[in-house]
């Protein structure tokens, strides 16, 4: 068995949607004073590897606790979308040859290559992403989630957030800012992307993993 790891590091340097602010880490006990280490951080549920769910967008939306624990785990499949460029769209023909022979699948994991340039200006300007009818395909489908090595699942630029609100209100998750997923790419394997379980979540860094049969 291999497991990979398709989660970012959380940190305070780290790479924040604009207009947030990057994670707070502030001691709070030391092992010189106290005989043990603990750290109060402070940081934003949408941080980082994170899942939306529906009550990112609408008040009456469910909560990521709300959700029984099978809703994070399943089979995934990567689609290669490499080859486009930045703000080209992934459209529907394209996804459907890419999975003619994948079977069922619970997480369709969008792989871009962005991930590559985490940490730099780059990532947030203009990337791939799919096209508004594999939008509405996903919500038709209705998948556990779909799952990105962007920023979003939209350009940067659309601040009313319209795939958002064509998927979540199917309860199809959205996990952002994966990586790794190239080591994926036409593999079998079973996909796990765990929020914290808090009250009312509206969305939750994720450790997302690949649990891969060698």
């Amino acid at each position: 068995m291999q497991v990979i790891d398709l989660t970012h590091v959380i940190s305070p340097e780290m790479p924040v949607y604009p207009g947030t602010e990057p994670p707070i880490f502030a001691p709070a006990n030391s092992l010189e004073v106290d005989g043990f280490k603990e750290t109060l951080i402070t940081m934003y549920t949408h941080t980082g590897t994170h899942m939306d769910p529906p009550a990112h967008l609408a008040a009456e939306g469910r909560t990521l606790d709300k959700f029984d624990v099978a809703k994070f785990v399943g089979k995934g499949f990567v689609v290669d979308c490499q080859s486009f460029k930045a703000g080209e769209k992934i459209g529907i023909e394209y996804f459907k040859e890419k999975t003619k022979n994948a079977g069922d699948v619970d997480f369709f994991l969008f792989y871009t290559g962005w991930s590559k340039k985490w940490g730099s200006e780059e990532y947030f300007g203009d990337f791939p992403v799919i096209a508004p009818e594999l939008v509405d395909e996903m919500a038709r489908v209705k998948p556990k989630a779909l799952g990105f090595d962007t920023i979003s699942i939209e350009p940067i630029r659309d601040e009313a957030l319209p795939m958002h609100h064509v998927v979540l209100p199917k309860e199809v998750l959205i996990i952002e800012n994966l990586d790794n997923l190239d080591l994926l790419i036409g593999k079998d394997f079973m996909f796990c992307a765990l929020p914290l379980k808090f009250k009312n979540g509206d969305g939750s860094p994720v450790r997302a993993i690949a649990i891969c049969e060698l």
